[in-house]
């Protein structure tokens, strides 16, 4: 069945046509996610979002031109929202465990996660988008230097610094 076909009768409430776009693009979908958040998804996240994404498309048929595009692009905006919405459900204790050491352990005991918030809104804008989406997005170098247009060296050394940063903001905050 031709897009525009399927398309037209999807705005008239035909599920069947809804199938036959699920069967055609549910792998593109899952591609362009799975793109989009890098490791940050389980499988399980990448299915449900694929599935919000195609009900998406149900819902909002009549504003859409042409479905590929349109899935395209409410996949990757799904997926950084499913990245976020992780990431704000992480409970800080396991956002400090990632940065690993004795100092973030010192953190954790003390129990002063607001320090931790400071420290990393402390950073600089750039530093502070790398930092967040390599611990808590859990990208990888590579991925966010193809992103943000800088080698993996770049992103690695921002890196090293970021955690530094941290670390003297948390010696300076948290330890006496």
């Amino acid at each position: 069945m031709i897009d525009a076909a399927a398309l037209g009768l999807i705005r008239r409430g035909d599920e069947s046509a809804l199938g036959q776009i699920i069967g055609k693009y549910s792998a593109y979908v899952c591609a362009v996610i799975r793109n989009a958040a890098g490791s940050g998804l389980t499988h399980e996240d990448v299915e449900e979002t694929a599935s919000d994404v195609l009900l998406a498309l149900w819902d909002s048929a009549g504003s859409v031109q042409r479905i590929k595009p349109w899935l395209g692009a409410t996949a990757r905006n799904k997926a950084k929202n499913k990245l976020r919405e992780i990431r704000d459900a992480l409970p800080l204790d396991d956002e400090i465990t990632a940065l690993g050491g004795t100092l973030e352990d010192a953190v954790i005991s003390a129990g002063d996660s607001a320090a931790v918030k400071t420290a990393i809104l402390a950073m600089g804008p750039l530093d502070r988008e790398i930092f967040l989406r390599h611990y808590y997005e859990r990208q990888t170098t590579a991925t966010i230097g193809a992103e943000t247009g800088m080698s993996k060296s770049a992103v690695e050394q921002r890196l090293v610094r970021g955690r530094e940063k941290l670390r003297k903001v948390l010696e300076q905050e948290v330890l006496p």
